[in-house]
């Protein structure tokens, strides 16, 4: 029997993330695009200078629903002939709109990037915002805000944020709006936000695919190009404050049999020189089944499917005074709350105390650096984390530079960051779980003040 001879593996050879180009168009719209061979399904991400901090007074989530609104239409087509045109160019577009910006995200086979971008272009030009549309979205957004009140993760970050903010800091309330604000929302209110904020000079246009044989900067012109406004300063993001004395908050869900667990305080963006050892020092907390909280609360005690730490930058600012949310997040069984943060908090002492180990480090580094180049294997990846960089005032080379220093770090690092990071003494705790059960055994705990709300 003949066989075929057995592949043999290539010589490897280094990863970076990719570096981007810039040029900018005459309407004044930054350009950042990536030429990525073989990447088909283009990807373009539009980082819009529309902060939540901009709405106005009462008006919470008047940018997500002129987020939602931009595809619901233009001065040329009605929203079900935009669908349909979108759905013939084998296109997708998303948006949204948090703390930083409002994003708009539109992935388009190679073959039909013009067609794409003419859709993208005249949605930003001209989005016709009509009434009932407007009054649509006004309604499924009400109907949302009932469902997240029974959703105990969305709620236990609804109290959070009110807690550590000041209640006239935007972060302290929903991103999208509240029952109250946004009944007040109308077609004038948002074709207003849409005047004050949209304009080319202040937003950016990632653009990451195969650009073989495109003349980008004339097709950029001739669809994004066309979006004209009058050029106006930049949105300025006032500093984060936060008042994270240990404290916990318990959200009465009476009868539940579970309790989700919200750990959190706020602490340095991604301008920080620690960021990375902070970044390493967390995912060995808890960033993976064998981080030191789920080898205790799960696999030792049985209390949770999982609990998870993170870190995600809040709302940045270019002089790098921006801040970060640092947290932990998981759900355990009514009974098992109190001894679950018993245990937690135990953690956190132990590793203040002894520190990481070694192997701890080495796992977490070959995972984070090792996963990367297939974490950014599409042109989407590479464009909504290019987009991150845009609106937190990051260099274009930030990617590339953080895992390089993801690499070096060593175990000591990574203990100093995650240790600054999570101090027992300065971590707001969010319960939202049966009050009747869990307060008291809770306060016993000693962790903080113990509030009970509705």
């Amino acid at each position: 029997m003949e066989f075929h001879p057995q592949p043999q593996p290539g010589t490897p050879t280094p990863w970076a993330f990719p570096a981007p180009e810039r040029l900018t168009l005459a309407n004044g719209l930054t350009v950042l695009h990536c030429h990525r061979p073989g990447q088909q399904l283009v990807a373009v991400d539009m980082v819009l200078d529309a902060p939540l901090a901009a709405e106005p007074e009462g008006l919470d989530g008047v940018a997500s629903i002129l987020a939602r609104a931009l595809s619901e239409g233009t001065d040329t087509l009605s929203a079900e002939e935009f669908a349909g045109e979108l759905e013939r160019a084998g296109a997708t577009l998303d948006t949204h709109a948090d703390h930083p910006a409002i994003r708009v995200s539109l992935e388009v086979p190679a073959s039909r990037l013009e067609r794409g971008l003419t859709l993208l272009g005249d949605a930003l030009r001209a989005p016709a915002l009509p009434a009932d549309e407007i009054e649509r979205l006004v309604a499924n957004r009400l109907d949302e805000i009932v469902h997240e009140q029974a959703n105990p993760g969305r709620r236990a970050a609804k109290a959070l944020y009110a807690e550590l903010f000041p209640a006239a800091d935007r972060l302290s309330r929903p991103r999208a709006g509240s029952a109250e604000t946004v009944k007040r929302i109308d077609r004038a209110a948002v074709q207003a936000f849409y005047d004050a904020h949209l304009r080319p000079s202040t937003a950016t246009a990632v653009v990451v695919g195969d650009l073989t044989g495109t003349d980008l900067a004339a097709l950029l012109e001739s669809t994004l190009g066309r979006w004209t406004a009058e050029t106006r300063e930049p949105a300025v993001h006032g500093p984060v404050t936060a008042d994270d004395t240990g404290r916990v908050v318990i959200v009465d869900r009476p009868g539940s049999v579970q309790t989700q667990l919200l750990i959190g305080r706020i602490g340095p963006d991604r301008h920080d020189p620690e960021w990375a050892a902070q970044v390493l020092g967390t995912y060995c907390l808890g960033g993976t089944l064998t981080s030191r909280l789920d080898r205790v609360l799960r696999e030792e005690k049985g209390y949770t499917y999982g609990v998870r730490a993170f870190a995600q930058a809040l709302r940045s600012a270019a002089d790098g005074s921006g801040r970060g949310m640092l947290a932990i997040s998981g759900s355990v069984d009514t009974e098992s709350t109190a001894p679950a943060l018993q245990d937690t908090w135990t953690i956190l002492r132990t590793l203040a105390a002894e520190g990481l180990t070694d192997a701890e480090r080495e796992e977490a580094v070959q995972f984070l650096v090792g996963v990367a180049p297939l974490k950014f294997e599409t042109a989407g990846s590479v464009a909504a984390t290019l987009a991150d960089q845009v609106e937190q005032y990051l260099p274009d080379t930030y990617q590339a530079d953080f895992y390089r220093k993801l690499a070096e770090l060593d175990t000591a690092a990574a203990t100093r960051a995650v240790v600054a990071a999570f101090p027992p003494d300065r971590l707001v705790t969010v319960l939202v779980g049966d009050a009747s059960v869990i307060a008291e055994p809770v306060k016993a705990l000693g962790i903080g003040d113990v509030t009970v709300i509705a």
